[in-house]
């Protein structure tokens, strides 16, 4: 849900209605409309697209996006996620150090 929170600020700040991301997205405004709502996930091919129509970085869309993925993993695991986020965290480091 945080990056249909996140896309529709971006939206909103700029100005922008729907139905314009959803045309340059090539889908209709109730498919974009449950992209922000959360119901439905936006494609990582479609990142690229808000990017440039937001006036943003990639990147900072696709930290958005993957958050949102791993929150819905670990959403109803709540005597674990902790854990599992601190081992992932863990791990991405080794991985940095190795490098």
């Amino acid at each position: 849900m945080i990056f249909g929170k996140k896309i529709r600020a971006l939206r909103e700040e700029r100005g922008m209605v729907q139905r314009q991301l959803a045309s340059a997205l090539e889908i209709d405004t109730p498919i974009y409309s449950k992209i922000e709502r959360g119901e439905r996930k936006a494609k990582r091919s479609q990142l690229p697209i808000m990017a440039r129509l937001f006036g943003v970085k990639e990147k900072e869309l696709l930290v958005v996006w993957l958050a949102d993925k791993i929150l819905d993993v670990i959403e109803n695991e709540d005597d674990a996620k902790n854990d599992a986020l601190t081992y992932a965290q863990d791990a991405i480091n080794q991985e940095k150090n190795n490098v």
